[in-house]
Protein backbone atom coordinates (compact mmCIF):
# COMPACT_ATOMS: atom_id res chain seq x y z
CA UNK A 1 0.00 0.00 0.00
CA UNK A 2 1.21 3.31 -1.02
CA UNK A 3 1.50 6.28 1.56
CA UNK A 4 -0.45 8.19 -0.57
CA UNK A 5 -3.48 5.71 -0.31
CA UNK A 6 -3.33 5.88 3.14
CA UNK A 7 -5.71 8.56 5.09
CA UNK A 8 -4.79 10.85 7.57
CA UNK A 9 -6.76 9.10 10.62
CA UNK A 10 -4.86 5.75 9.65
CA UNK A 11 -1.68 7.14 10.01
CA UNK A 12 -2.35 8.76 12.85
CA UNK A 13 -3.98 5.20 14.61
CA UNK A 14 -0.03 4.25 13.48
CA UNK A 15 1.71 6.50 14.87
CA UNK A 16 -0.30 5.97 18.18
CA UNK A 17 0.28 2.16 18.39
CA UNK A 18 4.20 2.42 17.80
CA UNK A 19 3.73 4.81 20.69
CA UNK A 20 2.25 2.54 23.08
CA UNK A 21 4.27 -0.92 21.98
CA UNK A 22 7.36 1.62 22.88
CA UNK A 23 6.54 2.41 26.15
CA UNK A 24 4.81 4.87 28.51
CA UNK A 25 2.02 3.64 30.77
CA UNK A 26 -0.81 5.59 30.27
CA UNK A 27 -0.57 9.54 31.70
CA UNK A 28 -2.38 9.35 35.41
CA UNK A 29 -3.32 12.97 36.99
CA UNK A 30 -2.45 13.91 40.67
CA UNK A 31 -4.82 11.78 41.96
CA UNK A 32 -3.17 9.10 40.38
CA UNK A 33 -6.11 8.10 38.26
CA UNK A 34 -5.91 7.80 34.25
CA UNK A 35 -7.21 11.06 32.20
CA UNK A 36 -11.15 11.42 33.06
CA UNK A 37 -10.91 8.75 35.89
CA UNK A 38 -13.07 9.19 39.49
CA UNK A 39 -12.77 6.77 41.90
CA UNK A 40 -10.83 4.35 39.94
CA UNK A 41 -13.39 4.35 37.33
CA UNK A 42 -13.72 5.46 33.84
CA UNK A 43 -16.18 8.67 33.95
CA UNK A 44 -18.41 7.95 30.99
CA UNK A 45 -19.39 12.01 29.23
CA UNK A 46 -21.93 11.59 26.20
CA UNK A 47 -21.53 15.21 24.80
CA UNK A 48 -23.89 16.97 22.04
CA UNK A 49 -21.55 17.93 19.18
CA UNK A 50 -23.34 20.86 17.60
CA UNK A 51 -22.57 21.90 13.88
CA UNK A 52 -18.76 23.26 13.69
CA UNK A 53 -15.87 24.04 11.20
CA UNK A 54 -12.63 22.79 11.64
CA UNK A 55 -9.93 24.97 9.15
CA UNK A 56 -6.35 24.78 8.06
CA UNK A 57 -4.20 27.76 8.79
CA UNK A 58 -4.75 28.70 5.02
CA UNK A 59 -8.16 29.26 5.43
CA UNK A 60 -8.13 31.04 8.58
CA UNK A 61 -6.22 33.59 6.89
CA UNK A 62 -8.53 33.68 4.18
CA UNK A 63 -11.88 33.93 6.06
CA UNK A 64 -10.57 36.56 9.02
CA UNK A 65 -7.14 38.19 7.33
CA UNK A 66 -3.73 38.21 7.12
CA UNK A 67 -1.67 36.71 10.04
CA UNK A 68 -5.12 35.67 11.91
CA UNK A 69 -4.99 33.16 14.32
CA UNK A 70 -7.65 31.15 15.84
CA UNK A 71 -9.03 32.69 19.18
CA UNK A 72 -9.44 30.03 21.93
CA UNK A 73 -13.11 30.95 23.78
CA UNK A 74 -13.78 27.95 25.96
CA UNK A 75 -11.84 25.13 26.14
CA UNK A 76 -13.11 21.53 25.23
CA UNK A 77 -13.54 18.29 27.01
CA UNK A 78 -10.42 16.70 25.58
CA UNK A 79 -7.53 18.45 26.60
CA UNK A 80 -6.03 20.95 23.79
CA UNK A 81 -9.40 21.14 22.12
CA UNK A 82 -11.63 24.39 22.22
CA UNK A 83 -14.05 26.59 20.54
CA UNK A 84 -12.57 29.25 18.94
CA UNK A 85 -14.47 33.16 19.08
CA UNK A 86 -14.29 32.67 15.47
CA UNK A 87 -17.69 32.04 13.53
CA UNK A 88 -18.08 31.75 9.76
CA UNK A 89 -21.16 31.12 7.12
CA UNK A 90 -21.78 28.04 5.61
CA UNK A 91 -23.56 28.62 2.06
CA UNK A 92 -25.13 25.68 0.60
CA UNK A 93 -26.36 24.87 -2.98
CA UNK A 94 -29.12 27.96 -3.62
CA UNK A 95 -28.13 30.40 -1.32
CA UNK A 96 -29.28 28.24 1.50
CA UNK A 97 -27.29 29.27 4.46
CA UNK A 98 -26.03 28.40 8.55
CA UNK A 99 -25.11 32.22 9.09
CA UNK A 100 -22.81 31.35 12.22
CA UNK A 101 -21.31 28.41 13.01
CA UNK A 102 -18.26 28.14 15.56
CA UNK A 103 -15.04 26.99 14.42
CA UNK A 104 -13.00 24.31 16.79
CA UNK A 105 -9.63 24.49 17.34
CA UNK A 106 -6.53 24.13 16.50
CA UNK A 107 -6.18 24.36 13.14
CA UNK A 108 -6.12 21.03 10.85
CA UNK A 109 -4.37 19.52 7.23
CA UNK A 110 -7.25 19.45 5.91
CA UNK A 111 -10.90 22.13 6.56
CA UNK A 112 -13.95 20.29 7.06
CA UNK A 113 -17.73 21.02 7.80
CA UNK A 114 -19.26 18.82 10.21
CA UNK A 115 -23.24 18.67 10.55
CA UNK A 116 -26.11 17.14 11.89
CA UNK A 117 -28.79 15.72 9.33
CA UNK A 118 -31.47 18.29 9.77
CA UNK A 119 -28.51 21.02 9.42
CA UNK A 120 -27.58 19.16 6.08
CA UNK A 121 -31.16 19.58 4.80
CA UNK A 122 -31.69 23.22 5.54
CA UNK A 123 -28.23 23.83 3.02
CA UNK A 124 -29.59 21.40 0.54
CA UNK A 125 -26.57 19.25 0.98
CA UNK A 126 -26.34 15.72 0.59
CA UNK A 127 -23.52 15.09 3.69
CA UNK A 128 -23.06 11.47 4.30
CA UNK A 129 -22.16 10.14 7.58
CA UNK A 130 -18.37 10.08 7.77
CA UNK A 131 -15.92 9.37 10.66
CA UNK A 132 -13.60 12.68 10.73
CA UNK A 133 -10.70 13.08 8.35
CA UNK A 134 -12.37 10.67 5.64
CA UNK A 135 -13.91 13.42 3.14
CA UNK A 136 -12.76 11.85 -0.01
CA UNK A 137 -15.71 12.55 -2.46
CA UNK A 138 -17.92 14.29 0.07
CA UNK A 139 -19.62 17.54 -0.86
CA UNK A 140 -18.51 20.60 -0.53
CA UNK A 141 -19.78 24.32 0.31
CA UNK A 142 -18.92 27.62 0.37
CA UNK A 143 -17.44 29.71 4.00
CA UNK A 144 -17.86 33.16 4.10
CA UNK A 145 -15.82 34.89 6.89
CA UNK A 146 -15.52 38.78 7.52
CA UNK A 147 -12.39 39.24 5.19
CA UNK A 148 -12.72 36.57 2.63
CA UNK A 149 -14.64 33.27 1.79
CA UNK A 150 -13.10 29.72 0.86
CA UNK A 151 -14.43 27.17 -2.06
CA UNK A 152 -14.56 23.99 -0.51
CA UNK A 153 -14.45 21.39 -3.27
CA UNK A 154 -15.32 18.48 -0.25
CA UNK A 155 -15.39 18.36 3.22
CA UNK A 156 -19.11 18.75 4.16
CA UNK A 157 -19.81 15.78 6.72
CA UNK A 158 -22.55 14.45 9.24
CA UNK A 159 -19.71 13.34 11.68
CA UNK A 160 -20.57 9.81 12.93
CA UNK A 161 -20.84 8.73 16.53
CA UNK A 162 -17.45 7.23 17.68
CA UNK A 163 -16.45 7.11 21.71
CA UNK A 164 -12.93 8.85 23.14
CA UNK A 165 -10.94 6.89 24.93
CA UNK A 166 -7.63 6.57 26.79
CA UNK A 167 -5.52 3.70 26.86
CA UNK A 168 -6.65 2.13 30.55
CA UNK A 169 -10.63 3.01 29.56
CA UNK A 170 -9.69 0.73 26.73
CA UNK A 171 -8.42 -1.78 28.74
CA UNK A 172 -11.44 -1.50 30.80
CA UNK A 173 -13.94 -2.03 28.57
CA UNK A 174 -11.69 -4.86 26.60
CA UNK A 175 -11.74 -2.84 23.12
CA UNK A 176 -8.80 -1.30 21.18
CA UNK A 177 -8.75 1.77 18.41
CA UNK A 178 -11.21 0.90 15.32
CA UNK A 179 -13.28 -1.35 17.15
CA UNK A 180 -17.56 -0.81 17.63
CA UNK A 181 -19.10 -0.06 20.81
CA UNK A 182 -23.07 0.48 21.62
CA UNK A 183 -23.73 3.49 23.40
CA UNK A 184 -27.41 3.02 25.51
CA UNK A 185 -28.98 6.54 26.66
CA UNK A 186 -32.17 5.41 29.13
CA UNK A 187 -34.86 8.19 29.47
CA UNK A 188 -38.21 8.23 30.12
CA UNK A 189 -40.57 6.55 27.85
CA UNK A 190 -37.56 7.24 24.76
CA UNK A 191 -34.49 4.64 25.71
CA UNK A 192 -32.19 4.46 22.85
CA UNK A 193 -29.72 2.71 21.72
CA UNK A 194 -27.27 3.71 19.18
CA UNK A 195 -24.70 0.85 17.25
CA UNK A 196 -21.83 1.79 15.63
CA UNK A 197 -19.79 3.56 18.25
CA UNK A 198 -16.30 3.86 16.52
CA UNK A 199 -13.34 3.63 19.28
CA UNK A 200 -10.83 6.52 18.48
CA UNK A 201 -8.04 5.26 21.56
CA UNK A 202 -5.31 7.91 22.27
CA UNK A 203 -3.38 7.82 25.53
CA UNK A 204 -4.08 11.37 26.38
CA UNK A 205 -7.65 10.85 25.90
CA UNK A 206 -10.89 11.38 28.02
CA UNK A 207 -13.54 9.02 28.33
CA UNK A 208 -16.25 11.00 25.73
CA UNK A 209 -18.93 9.71 22.92
CA UNK A 210 -19.75 12.18 20.52
CA UNK A 211 -23.41 12.24 19.21
CA UNK A 212 -24.82 14.95 17.04
CA UNK A 213 -28.04 17.28 17.55
CA UNK A 214 -30.58 14.95 16.07
CA UNK A 215 -28.88 11.93 17.69
CA UNK A 216 -29.59 13.91 21.15
CA UNK A 217 -32.99 14.88 20.56
CA UNK A 218 -33.89 11.46 19.28
CA UNK A 219 -32.76 10.15 22.95
CA UNK A 220 -33.77 12.76 24.98
CA UNK A 221 -30.38 13.04 26.29
CA UNK A 222 -30.75 15.81 28.12
CA UNK A 223 -33.34 14.35 30.46
CA UNK A 224 -31.44 10.93 30.58
CA UNK A 225 -31.21 8.79 34.01
CA UNK A 226 -27.98 6.75 32.62
CA UNK A 227 -25.54 6.08 30.37
CA UNK A 228 -24.08 2.79 29.31
CA UNK A 229 -20.81 2.37 26.76
CA UNK A 230 -21.33 -1.59 25.70
CA UNK A 231 -18.85 -3.65 24.74
CA UNK A 232 -20.15 -6.05 21.57
CA UNK A 233 -19.07 -9.57 21.81
CA UNK A 234 -20.47 -12.79 19.97
CA UNK A 235 -23.95 -10.99 19.76
CA UNK A 236 -23.92 -10.01 23.84
CA UNK A 237 -22.83 -6.40 24.94
CA UNK A 238 -21.84 -6.53 28.03
CA UNK A 239 -19.64 -4.36 30.40
CA UNK A 240 -20.83 -0.75 31.59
Amino acid sequence: MSTASIDRQTIEAMVRNALRQSASPAPRTRSGNPPGWVNGKPNLRVSISARHVHLTDEHVEILFGPGAKLEPEKDLYQDGFYAAKQTVMVVGPRRRMLPSVRVLGPTRPASQVELAFTDSISLGIDAPVRHSGKIDGTPGCVLVGPVGSVQLHQGVIRAARHVHLNDADAEFYGVQNGDMMQLKIVSHECTTIFDDVLVRQDSAAKLEVHIDTDEGNACHLDAASEVQLLKISSGCACKH
